[in-house]
């Protein structure tokens, strides 16, 4: 065992006295030891509720004959964070998240990992600083908190970022957007649609990493309890059996995620936390390239918030993702092994029911095509990334004139202002990794809907989306701005072309143009301090996943 490096010997004696410090006893000492991994705290709805998950996580692993040490880790809300210099922040924590867990992982000699996050970044950097540690883990995802309901309609955060458009065009007033505020989040959980959090713990289940149901079984419940033992004693057996993680993270298990995101119509930001994700088992394992190939072939087969009517409580009481993977049986890899000991075949084979008006077949989908679309062209030699599932087919196709942006205040400002006239492509640039963090444009999306834009103006940006975003918002433009990608030079009145279905992103300039206007541009000093300082001189570029370089 791993722990036999820290508590075996005579000299060893000074580490046992330490753990006995903090109450262990002998026989505690002898037993595996299993590192407890949790993002409680008291700011984050989505994180506020884990200290009970995590006590049920440890009378699963004490029931099995292991012992449990919690430890935290940080977690940013990217609601709370959006709009600001907090969301700055955002990504850039996926990686003080994941040392965080490989440092503790190691300097203490666990055996395995059971990991407890739930919102945006906390699910990708536990599990990148897990298989880093090169030890049994599975992922406890909290779960997502139910739609707010209020006179007949129910309600989430999106509800509430839209509202200040629609606020802002004379649609409501000041006391129904209060209203919705006090509803829209009714208590502990990540929110309640396929936003980025919904959509990692749904893709880690897919890939083999939860056990059965855990992703979409909501917060505060008895089932998502249960599930918690279930996980603390499942980590046991891992390690009595000898399973590791190599037997799990595999091509094919990556790849079931990815088609389990393209059906369901995930967050655009999938396509930055899958590779980063594989990137930690093998450098190139997956790319943007693996989506697009698998787009080809996946139909969208749910219509869940943002773009659709339903939600996650919806989606779990339909089948969850069990049923997902069973409906797409012909398409996803049903050998691959998942922590619970068994391969997705035989978890598929044990769905009883699926509820096919949430979660359709592959003969009578949504859409024929994938929710994800991963478009090229000469604004985009290296790639961006839309979410077709939350556009309308009105806006499939799509050529305007540019009204350029160098952040998004100055968007949402002249958006808010009704300053954007219909027809036009807002371009919003130096918001890539590189640059600010590679911000959220929740803000600038939410008031194109709210003041009912979403089908008369396209948004593209070299930053990226909250999954919470819909319209016509195309998000990872590669290479970013910072980087002199031709996104650094497009000017005020060029034609943009945007065709979804051909998957092209073309600013329509001749080589020639576009290349003479590159020979002029200069990079803009970053002005970020600290952390952040660090961050944009070793981040690469959002096609690869926005990881650090080595």
């Amino acid at each position: 065992m791993k722990s036999d490096s820290v508590k075996r010997g005579i000299e060893r004696a000074p580490h046992r006295a330490l753990l006995k410090a903090c109450g262990y006893t002998d026989e505690e000492i002898e037993r595996p030891f299993i590192g407890i991994a949790n993002s409680f705290n008291e700011i984050v709805p989505g994180h506020i509720h884990l200290r009970e998950l995590a006590d049920a996580v440890k009378k699963g692993v004490y029931a099995n004959g292991g012992t449990a040490f919690e430890f935290n880790t940080i977690a940013i809300c990217d609601g709370i964070a959006m709009g600001h210099e907090g969301m700055k922040y955002s990504l850039p924590s996926r990686e003080v998240i994941a040392d965080s867990i490989e440092c503790m992982a190691k300097a203490h000699g666990f055996d395995g990992l059971v990991l407890i996050p739930s919102c945006d970044k906390v699910v990708p950097g536990m599990i990148m600083g897990a298989i880093r540690a090169e030890i049994p883990f599975i992922v406890l995802t909290g779960g997502a908190m139910p739609p707010g309901e209020f006179r007949g309609k129910r309600y989430d955060l999106i509800s509430v970022f839209e509202g200040i458009g629609a606020y802002k065009a004379n649609k409501i007033s000041e006391e129904e957007l209060k209203e919705i505020e006090n509803i829209a989040c009714p208590g502990a959980g990540s929110c309640a649609g396929l936003f980025t959090a919904n959509t990692m713990a749904c893709l880690t289940e897919a890939m083999g990493l939860s056990l059965p149901y855990c992703a979409t079984s909501l917060a505060n419940t008895a089932e998502k309890m249960r599930i918690a033992k279930k996980t603390g004693y499942a980590i046991m057996e891992m390690i009595k059996k000898g399973i590791t993680m190599d037997k799990i993270l595999t091509k094919e298990a990556f790849e079931n995620a990815i088609i389990v995101d393209l059906a369901l119509g995930g967050s655009t930001n999938t396509t930055l936390h899958i590779p980063a994700i594989a990137n930690e088992v093998e450098k190139g394992l997956i790319t943007l390239d693996d989506f697009d190939k698998l787009s080809d072939k996946v139909p969208h087969i749910a219509s869940l918030r943002p773009g659709g009517e339903h939600f996650i409580i919806d989606l779990h009481r339909a089948g969850g993702i069990p049923a997902v993977l069973k409906v797409l049986e012909e398409i996803i890899n049903k050998e691959c092994l998942t922590v619970s000991g068994k391969t997705v075949r035989e978890i598929i084979n044990n769905v009883k029911y699926i509820d096919h008006n949430v979660i359709r077949t592959v003969d009578n989908p949504v859409h024929k095509t994938a929710g994800l679309r991963i478009l090229k062209g000469s604004l985009a030699p290296r790639g961006a990334v839309v979410k077709i599932s939350a556009v309308s087919p009105k806006m499939y196709k799509f050529k305007g004139p540019a009204r350029v942006f160098n952040s998004e205040e100055e968007a949402v400002k002249a958006i808010l202002n009704s300053e954007i006239e219909e027809g036009e492509v807002i371009v919003i640039r130096y918001e890539g990794p590189a640059s600010t963090g590679m911000r959220e444009m929740l803000a600038p999306t939410s008031a194109i809907c709210g003041m009912g834009l979403d089908e008369k103006v396209a948004l593209i940006t070299d930053g990226r989306f909250s999954g919470g975003s819909r319209g016509p918002c195309i998000g990872h433009v590669s290479p970013e701005a910072m980087a002199g990608g031709p996104i650094a030079v497009v000017e005020d009145g060029d034609m943009i072309e945007i065709d979804m279905i051909n998957k092209r992103l073309d600013l329509c300039l001749s080589e020639e143009e576009i290349k003479e206007r590159l020979t002029k541009w200069k990079k803009p000093e970053i002005k970020v301090r600290g952390y952040l300082r660090r961050y944009s001189k070793l981040v690469t570029s959002a096609d690869e996943g926005a990881v650090l370089r080595d």
